[in-house]
């Protein structure tokens, strides 16, 4: 197994574990970005931090992650 492969595996696990407070950290990263930018790419972090969620939940192949 490769070092990738490892953290990857590591990944998995914690979003199994603890998906919603990832979600939940990536939507407080997403409105400090917004609070920083003055709301100028509030659509633009949106898509990101709805894409980011979507990839937790292939990481995972749940899709629970998402509150």
């Amino acid at each position: 197994m490769g070092m990738f492969d490892n953290l990857k595996d590591k990944a998995t696990d914690a979003v199994d574990e603890h998906g919603d407070k990832v979600s939940e950290g990536v939507d407080k990263a997403g409105e400090f970005a917004d609070e920083k930018t003055g709301g100028q790419y509030g659509e633009k972090i949106d898509q990101g931090t709805d894409f980011a969620k979507d990839q937790l939940d292939n990481l995972d192949g749940q899709d629970d992650d998402i509150q």
